[in-house]
Parts: structure tokens; sequence; C-alpha cells
């Protein structure tokens, strides 16, 4: 069955960070930002693998909102 799930991916001078926020812990990371996406793509079905239904419903049913926020800094 197939979910729709957040990733945030971030580039750092290591290379890229990606996670879910939906799923607690569920992160990776990569070289080049395909890498990284490719690689949280099998962590998030790796982690999937292991929950029940009902386990996944709730995970499933948090709002995560991403958004680019303006504040001004005296």
């Amino acid at each position: 069955m197939p979910y729709k799930v957040n990733i945030l991916i971030e580039k750092d001078e290591d290379g890229f960070y990606a996670y879910c926020p939906e799923l607690p812990g569920c992160q990776s990371q990569g070289d080049t930002l395909a890498e990284a996406t490719e690689n949280i793509k099998e962590a998030v079905e790796l982690y999937l693998e292991t929950l029940s239904e009902e386990e996944k419903q709730s995970f499933f049913n948090k709002e995560v909102v991403a958004m680019t926020l303006e504040v001004q800094v005296a």
C-alpha cells in the first residue's frame, strides 16, 4: 500500500540531511540531493515495515506544515 509522507532535506557542509517529521527518528543523509532522497525513501519504507496498521494510521493523522517565515532582528 502506498503512503505519502513529508520529507525535509537540509544542505550542510557534509552533504544533505533528510528526515521525515511524521516518523520520529526516521532520518538519512547523502552526498547529493538525489542520494539523500533515495536513502530517505528506503529509510521510510523500512520504518513503515516495522509498524502495525494502527501505528501507521496514528502517524499519518498528524498535520505537518512547512513554510518560510520572515523575521526581523534588531
